[in-house]
């Protein structure tokens, strides 16, 4: 008998149906998805509109070599030049997926250095707290240690800076000096690798799942960027998770007024509907590949006609119903009624998160910040009871770091859906509460 998943989880769901925000089973329950999949689907599920961009460009280019240009290809990349990325990032490498957008990324920061003539420049830091992908290097040099186990003794050891995290800054929970705290690591960390060996800073400008929308003091990025240049370091921008408006901007750079050298961004780029993602770079990072005589290799299925086709129709859709308009205001009305409702739980240590990307870490003791022990299973359990009362919480945390409840919905939520997350989430917590303390 073939099973599925490979692995058997907690939390196993047979859908047989999406429509709008909503997941149906197979056994007939019908649940919000609070989380839009993996913090993915942004315009709701079952757009017909899309389904037909994806039938239309597979029977006209079914499957064209990557490198060639063809109709789908052409018109996703006016959409995103014309409307998305910022002016300095010309250049497009498409990939699958996420993992696969960041090797590209890493891959490209390594040859743009060697092209420079600086082969030595080839270490890639990132963050104590990260998440970058599934694949071996990037499992290996993100700073999450639950999905690397059984692979350390592979995968790369990962040189890392510390990730500014506020509510548990070592100074103490939001302490005033925290942003010098994080830049000072970030600039002894460089002295002592030596900024003549380090190719670039990997980083997610607001954290994705793994640390639950955890954002830095105001004006770290800002100066950590000029470190970073000052050491002729690159910046690579992992907006997987929160680009294309999930954080009610276009990029949650923009936050920050960085200018990063390479963009990662994938997910919302089509809404779940194919599998897409792309990293996108500077003239001068490609200019000099090429004057190098250095290759950019495809992936055998990036920029699949297809998948173009949905990102193009996705995106047109977001701007034309105007929904990234929509991420702010809802993400502060959803977010206000957690605070009101949650943030004198006890096991809440705090809401906190931009737009519609919202994360509630919870502790067993808010003194201390003292975690559940990882073998309660504490995320698991909140999330399976969501499912009971009917909304599905994506899990957050990297196992070292936890529990974390992440909330992504789709961009056209409505009131009650919003009523509903935080009544079954509040019901989730109570139950933990009763079961614990």
């Amino acid at each position: 008998m073939i099973k599925w998943p490979f692995l058997p989880k907690d939390a196993g769901l047979d859908i047989v149906k999406t429509e709008g925000a909503y997941l149906y089973t197979r056994q007939g329950q019908k649940i919000l998805d609070a989380a839009s999949g993996a913090i993915v689907n942004n315009i709701g599920y079952g757009r017909e509109e899309v389904a037909e961009a994806i039938k239309e460009a597979a029977l006209n280019n079914t499957y064209v070599l990557p490198p060639f240009l063809t109709p789908e290809r052409e018109e996703l990349l006016d959409e995103l030049r014309n409307h998305w990325l910022p002016p300095h990032l010309t250049r497009v490498h498409l990939s699958s997926g996420g993992s696969e957008a960041n090797e590209s990324a890493v891959k490209l920061a390594i040859q743009y250095q060697a092209s420079r003539g600086k082969p030595e420049k080839n270490l890639i830091l990132t963050r104590t707290l990260s998440y970058h992908g599934t694949t071996l290097n990037m499992s290996g040099i993100s700073g999450h240690a639950a999905r690397k186990r059984g692979l350390e003794s592979y995968v790369p050891a990962p040189i890392t800076v510390e990730t500014p995290y506020p509510l548990r800054c070592p100074l103490g929970s939001f302490h005033p000096e925290a942003k010098d705290y994080y830049l000072n690591n970030l600039k002894e960390v460089i002295e002592r690798y030596g900024a003549n060996h380090i190719a670039a800073l990997l980083m997610e400008p607001i954290n994705g799942s793994s640390g639950g929308a955890i954002y830095p003091p105001e004006g770290y990025w800002e100066e950590a960027q000029k470190i970073l240049l000052d050491n002729d370091i690159l910046l690579i921008a992992d907006e997987v998770m929160t680009g294309f408006g999930r954080t009610g901007v276009d990029f949650s750079c923009n936050f920050y007024n960085l200018k990063p050298d390479i963009l990662v961004a994938g997910k919302g780029m089509a809404g779940g509907y194919a599998a897409i993602s792309g990293t996108y770079s500077t003239d001068e990072i490609a200019e000099s590949i090429l004057k190098a005589g250095f290759e950019v290799m495809f992936h055998t299925f990036a920029a699949l006609p297809q998948s173009c086709a949905a990102s193009s129709s996705v995106l047109k859709i977001l701007r034309r119903e105007n929904l990234c308009e929509r991420v702010n205001p809802l993400g502060d009305q959803l977010k206000q009624k957690l605070i009101s409702e949650l943030g004198q739980h006890p096991l809440v240590a705090e809401i906190r998160g931009k737009g519609l990307l919202i994360g509630v870490e919870i502790v067993k003791e808010k003194e201390g910040l003292v975690s559940f022990d990882e073998k309660e299973k504490i995320t698991n359990k909140i999330v399976g009871k969501g499912l009971e009362n009917g909304v599905f919480f994506y899990p957050g945390g990297t196992g070292e770091y936890r529990d974390i409840i992440c909330l992504g919905p789709a961009f056209i939520i409505n009131d009650d859906d919003i009523d509903l997350m935080v009544s079954s989430l509040k019901k989730s917590l109570d139950h933990i509460k009763a079961k614990y303390l």
